[in-house]
């Protein structure tokens, strides 16, 4: 067996650990349950990869984020390390043969979303597995006081039950002292046992302008910074409209969310991280498990929900150590936008209500019926239709998935999947007697190996190129011999999709828990406050949040906005005095004409230097006229 730095040689060609890796994998390896808070770039992935190779057996990673899974597991396969992920969308079968191959192969990380843990055949199966480490990956996910509770992270203390004597390596980019205590509690650690990296991030430096023209802001930023950024916006709308704007003024932009198919959103994806576009124009959709070192700035041009939803999307700037900037552009009509939603977010008990009894009659369910039935959702097309608000009804689904009735997935792209369901032998023995199939049968072999053993992706589009055909005529052809128990045929999807947890009932008997929504309601309040708060704020941004995140003794950063203008206003404050004193030797005079009178410092400056004069009683004011005090 390798040692650790052996293996990090080997596969990440790294010398040597950063800060509070190597102290994470030591922890893991003894066998402690250890809950690590890593900031946005600090290598978490690591943390449980290298521990993993080096111990016999498979590691089991649970996270929501399926765009990290796929990013993860091709890279590791590109490392020549196997690897699979488990996540909603997926065919029955597919799973079963994934779960045979932990059993009896040589897998060494399985990735799984938590709503697959809910499933007793997956429970089943992982009783059976090897396993070397659980890894709960974005784990403030499992604390209601968290900024992105999700209520299938509660489902994740079931591995215990599997394996005991397993332990557990939960990982976090962001959480303040109680999130902290409760994953530890959820997770049902043996003992505490948190290994903390600061937050301080000593060269991003934080700013935050109240704004009235916030697009030309943005612009005189990003072409006085250059380089590589992310500018984060409220909704999918925005996303175009900013690009737009972006690159009618020659800046090289693209837009990103969600609602794109995943094919557009890797190649732009792509085309960002090579630096072939500048600046992508994104929603929150973006950014997660995405490691580009030389992102010079992020631009809000929106109020973000939360503190800990700014530090992770902010962070996402300068992980190469070099000088970045997280710029803030906020207006009061952001605030009182963020507090209309904030009241959107917690419907009454009645339109949750009113919400499951739709979704029952959108999807056709009888009382009684749909229990673990999983259906491709379009939420846009559910809102239209029965006239609900999109927000309220984001947030009566989550409500709704919390108390256990449904789950609610992102949108998943799996691209086609064909599985011959009989051998070679009755597979020839189908060509002899179906002549006008054998070409067909022959290109798909000759395309796509292994598709005895397993489900294997494949593009109707380069199957009809190769035989001359049309895309429908494929299709057609698939499905006739899935018909014929030839193959097994997965058309790709790319929607999101809800699944009834229990069968549908009526209102009576539908339990919503009200005192939840009434705890949850006044953590987000608080985490709004403290948004605000921050905005308002006139020492230092990023003591701010690292106050926020409990680290109540840093210094100034001397880098963010405030602190440039505290420094600014001490190296200035002799020349304001002497240019003061001079313009009212010769009397009192308005406050255009004292402002006018000096030249040090911006206007703003020389406001502030005066009130400052006032308020420690050496300048007077009689009337519209100042003079020395």
């Amino acid at each position: 067996m390798m040692n650790n730095v052996e293996i990090l040689r080997k596969y990440w060609k790294h010398e040597s650990f950063r800060p509070l890796q190597e102290e994470v994998i030591r922890s893991v390896l003894d066998g402690h349950d250890t809950l690590a808070l890593m900031p946005t770039g600090g290598g978490k992935s690591i943390c449980f990869q290298v521990p993993a190779l080096a111990m016999e057996g498979l590691c089991i990673v649970v996270t929501p984020l399926i765009a990290l899974m796929k990013d993860q597991v091709e890279n590791l396969s590109a490392k020549g390390i196997e690897a699979v992920a488990i996540f909603s969308g997926m065919n029955k079968r597919e799973v079963d043969i994934m779960l045979d191959n932990c059993i009896y192969g040589h897998i060494k990380f399985l990735y799984l979303s938590p709503e697959r843990l809910t499933n007793e055949l997956v429970q089943e199966r992982i009783r059976y597995m090897k396993v070397n480490l659980f890894v709960v990956d974005e784990a403030h996910c499992i604390s209601q006081w968290g900024y992105d509770f999700r209520p299938s992270y509660l489902n994740i203390v079931v591995l215990r039950t599997l394996h005991s004597n397993i332990p557990f390596l939960a990982l976090t980019a962001t959480a303040t002292s109680n999130v902290v205590d409760d994953i530890q509690v959820k997770l049902a650690f043996t003992q505490k046992n948190v290994l903390r990296k600061s937050f301080f991030r000593e060269n991003l430096a934080y700013m935050a302008f109240e704004e009235e023209d916030k697009m030309g802001r943005m612009l005189r930023v990003i072409r006085k910074l250059g380089g590589s950024g992310i500018v984060y916006v409220r909704n999918r709308r925005e996303t175009q409209e900013i690009a737009r704007i972006l690159l009618h003024e020659g800046v090289s932009a693209d837009f990103y969310h969600a609602g794109l198919e995943t094919p557009e959103r890797a190649r732009k994806q792509s085309a960002w991280k090579k630096n072939s576009t500048k600046v992508i124009v994104a929603t929150n959709a973006f950014g997660m498990g995405i490691d580009k070192p030389d992102v010079r700035f992020v631009v809000h041009l929106d109020l973000p929900d939360s503190l800990e939803a700014y530090y992770q999307e902010a962070g996402r700037a300068g992980r190469d150590g070099k000088k970045a900037y997280a710029v803030l552009l906020h207006h009061e009509s952001d605030r009182i936008r963020l507090r209309k939603n904030f009241d959107l977010s917690f419907p009454s008990v009645a339109y949750i209500k009113q919400v499951y009894q739709q979704l029952g009659n959108y999807f056709q369910l009888a009382y009684g019926a749909g229990g673990n039935l999983t259906l491709d959702f379009d939420i846009g097309d559910f809102c239209n239709r029965y006239k609900f608000d999109a927000i309220k009804t984001i947030s009566a689904l989550k409500f709704l998935e919390r108390d256990g009735w449904i789950s609610v997935s992102e949108n998943v792209y799996l691209p086609s999947r064909v599985k011959f369901e009989v051998n070679s032998q009755d597979l020839y023995r189908f060509q002899i007697e179906h002549v006008s199939h054998d070409t067909f049968i022959k290109t798909l072999l000759r395309s796509y190996g292994g598709a005895f053993d397993y489900f294997i992706p494949i593009r109707e589009q380069d199957l009809a190129r190769k035989l001359g055909k049309s895309y429908r005529h494929i299709v057609d052809t698939l499905e006739y011999l899935q018909k014929l128990e030839i193959i097994s045929y997965i058309p790709q999807t790319d929607s999101p999709q809800l699944q009834f947890l229990r069968p549908r009932i009526d209102d009576k008997r539908l339990h919503i828990d009200h005192q939840y929504i009434e705890e949850r309601k006044e953590t987000k309040r608080e985490q709004l406050k403290e948004v605000f708060a921050y905005l308002d704020i006139r020492t230092c941004r990023s003591m701010q949040l690292l106050a926020y995140f409990d680290e109540k003794r840093s210094k100034r950063c001397e880098i963010c906005d405030l602190c440039l203008k505290t420094n600014q206003s001490e190296d200035i404050a002799d020349s304001l005095l002497a240019e003061l004193v001079a313009a009212l030797s010769d009397g009192p005079l308005t406050i255009d004409k004292l402002v006018m009178g000096m030249q040090s410092g911006t206007e703003e400056a020389r406001l502030a230097f005066i009130r400052r004069r006032l308020d420690e009683g050496r300048l007077k004011v009689n009337g519209d006229k100042y003079y020395l005090g």
